[in-house]
């Protein structure tokens, strides 16, 4: 027993063996005795609180009572048969009830005896009741009266209950765990910082998350435990992030030429924001430093993202180099191309678009365009990271939407030169701070945090169902002005589980109040072929229907500088983030805007949040760091892309004074001790040397 440790398996520990232990391992995944004690409990009973009989109520999790088991008896018939047992103290009576085991509990229950009865209470017809309560014999004369402590309670599932690993099971592995391996427990973390930051030494932190004596002691058990999660999450991230300038040589972008300034000075068609000018600026020094260039811009929809990357683009061809944009779909890569051809007139440089739709001929002359140096710019979709697509020297990249494209994608475009492009990743979708650093702690990150001059602010409102009539009226009075409108839904059929408005019955019923040949309607849905879809979003775009009824394909993609409205039905059931994007859909042009949020009567607490939250404020990071607080890291950076996220005790949405504490922490260590070999981080730098960096965004962004 003594020769175990953290990294010995499962199977090896008293009282599990080869049957529990695969149980553990495919329900839980814990491999190792480590595993299991970083396997916390998800909420603590306290024990060390007693109730009287008239206070408990029906909204308790739990509730423990000393009082005298009066009398139990049996009633029912089969599988109604059950122990009723009268419970009383000095202040009323409760019945004890159980289904289970009533051989064995007729046996052992003494009436007439004091016990410590601990359990959920229910109410009905005013009588107060706990089924199947833990009954505990009280001794008077003992000094500790029943468990005094928080009692840990661990997440189970029905297959570990089969093998008597409830939370009660689960409890006793931990106790025998940490009696086994104590004394073996080192501490990840030097010295130094534990003193620095006030913390718990490891062993006392695992020993009080599992079995703590009180609230303040479990307090500072996950204070500590969250701290040195994320300090190592930080402490990998900003090694990469040091290991890029390190390793990485870029090109240097050390002038800005002719091109950057005719398009500046003659074509800019509006004067940039001062948040464009500070991203240019970080961009520009970034590039003259001879290490490359990894950043993130994020800005919401309309903050005039697109711009700072084409102005990016220009600084590299006038320094001699190619450039490229890749977006996820078609519909927004030629909507990039027709931004930035629109933007740059005839004359500054060349531009082309290849996706998966262009034609075998058109492909030929861009591949032989990019192979001698004339073509300054490309534009496209997944076509760009072909092997077939070969640059004759490539120095910035820039990626739309980044989370749409997997890693290895990335890398192939930062593969297309023997010295990595700089690049560039763009993202509407706003990050909350705490989840940037987390998940980009890698890259530099700028906010276009500012909207263009002349931008009016969407108007969001909230109707429910009964006042849809208004939203029609409202709806052909900005159609008579020649605006057009988008109706979203979240669903194309019917679900039976959910009661939703679905796109087919919605377009029936507007087709009645909205009949041809008055109005027309497009529709776009993801199931459609592409070839019909973009032939609607072209009528749309073209102003030959006024009505678009779609699902959230529209979400990314569709720029309609004359679509002032936008109505979202059932928006309850949409995410903050995705109703954002949605509403980012209007306000393209100098017309005021409108966003309105159709639901049901019965809001659930959470959609009240989502929607109050829509009407009170258009800020997208405002709105992200409610969407984190509600949604958790894992749903907002879609799918997690990285075991970065995957934390056992730390939460991004509540715990940024921790995470700012512990990077703060990490910059200090490297700006005093880069390669980490001054002998008191010496753990730390074995930390990064055993284990893999997650992730990385060392190479990509």
């Amino acid at each position: 027993m003594a020769d175990l440790s953290i990294v010995t398996p499962i199977e090896y520990l008293k009282g599990v063996g080869p049957q529990k232990a695969d149980v553990l391992k495919k329900e839980l995944q814990l491999f190792t005795i480590g595993d299991l004690l970083q396997y916390y409990p998800f909420r603590y009973i306290d024990r060390t609180a007693f109730h009287k009989i008239r206070e408990l109520h029906a909204q308790m999790v739990g509730a423990q009572v000393v009082g005298r088991l009066i009398s139990v008896q049996e009633v029912g018939e089969k599988r109604g048969r059950r122990l009723i047992g009268q419970f009383r103290d000095d202040t009323g009576s409760m019945e004890l009830v159980w289904f289970q085991s009533l051989s064995w509990l007729k046996k052992s229950l003494t009436p007439g005896s004091a016990y410590i009865v601990y359990g959920k209470p229910s109410e009905f017809n005013g009588q107060i009741s706990m089924t199947h309560p833990e009954m505990e014999l009280f001794n008077a004369q003992e000094k500790k009266v029943g468990n005094l402590t928080m009692q840990p309670v661990y997440s189970s599932t029905e297959k570990l209950k089969k093998f008597n690993l409830d939370t009660k099971g689960i409890q006793r592995l931990q106790q025998t765990a940490l009696e086994t391996v104590y004394r073996s427990l080192r501490d990840p973390l030097p010295d130094y910082i534990l003193q620095k930051h006030h913390l718990l030494a490891y062993p006392q932190a695992l020993l009080s998350i599992h079995f703590p004596q009180n609230v303040d002691d479990l307090n500072r058990a996950i204070r500590r435990l969250k701290f040195e999660e994320l300090f190592f999450i930080q402490l990998r991230l900003l090694r990469n992030k040091q290991l890029n300038t390190q390793k990485y040589r870029g090109h240097r972008f050390d002038k800005v030429g002719n091109k950057f300034n005719t398009f500046f000075n003659e074509r800019l068609p509006f004067p940039l924001t001062q948040a464009q000018k500070r991203v240019i600026k970080e961009i520009r020094l970034d590039t003259n430093t001879g290490a490359q260039m990894n950043r993130l811009v994020q800005g919401d929809v309309g903050s005039g993202k697109t711009v700072v990357a084409l102005m990016s683009m220009l600084l590299a061809i006038d320094n001699g180099y190619q450039a490229c944009m890749m977006a996820p779909t078609e519909i927004l890569a030629q909507q990039h191309f027709s931004g930035v051809s629109a933007l740059l007139g005839e004359g500054i440089c060349t531009v082309r678009l290849l996706t998966g739709s262009t034609p075998a001929k058109e492909r030929r002359i861009i591949h032989q365009q990019l192979e001698d140096g004339t073509l300054d710019i490309l534009i496209g979709t997944h076509a760009l990271i072909e092997d077939k697509v070969k640059f004759k020297n490539i120095g910035f990249v820039v990626i739309d939407e980044q989370h749409r494209f997997g890693v290895e994608q990335r890398a192939k475009l930062w593969r297309k030169n023997v010295i990595p492009p700089h690049m560039l990743v763009m993202t509407a979708t706003p990050i909350p701070r705490t989840l940037a650093m987390t998940m980009y702690g890698d890259l530099d990150i700028s906010v276009i945090d500012e909207l263009p001059a002349g931008r009016k602010p969407i108007k969001t409102v909230h109707f429910f169902e009964n006042q849809r009539l208004r939203v029609f009226g409202f709806m052909r009075d900005e159609i008579a002005k020649g605006r057009q409108v988008y109706v979203v839904y979240p669903l194309i059929k019917e679900s039976e589980k959910m009661d939703l408005l679905y796109l087919e019955a919605g377009l029936e019923n507007l087709q009645r109040e909205f009949p041809l040949p008055t109005y027309k309607i497009s529709i776009v849905h993801g199931k459609m072929p592409v070839k019909d879809k973009d032939f609607e979003m072209q009528r749309f775009v073209k102003g030959e229907t006024q009505i678009m009824v779609a699902t959230t394909v529209i979400e990314v993609g569709v720029n309609v500088p004359n679509a002032s409205v936008m109505v979202i039905e059932n928006a309850e059931r949409f995410g903050l983030s995705q109703l954002h994007q949605l509403r980012g859909r209007v306000g393209r042009g100098a017309e005021q805007s409108f966003c309105i949020l159709m639901s049901g009567n019965k809001l659930s607490k959470e959609g009240r949040t989502r929607l109050e939250t829509m009407v009170r404020t258009s800020d997208g990071f405002e709105i992200a760091e409610v969407d984190l607080q509600l949604r958790g890291p894992g749903d907002i950076s879609g799918t997690q892309q990285s075991g970065v996220l995957e934390m056992k005790i730390a939460n991004l949405a509540s715990d940024q004074a921790i995470l700012m504490e512990a990077r703060n922490s990490v910059i200090e260590i490297f700006k005093e001790d880069p390669s980490l070999s001054a002998e008191k981080n010496i753990l730390l730098a074995h930390y990064l040397n055993q284990r893999s960096p997650g992730i990385s965004w060392d190479k990509i962004s």
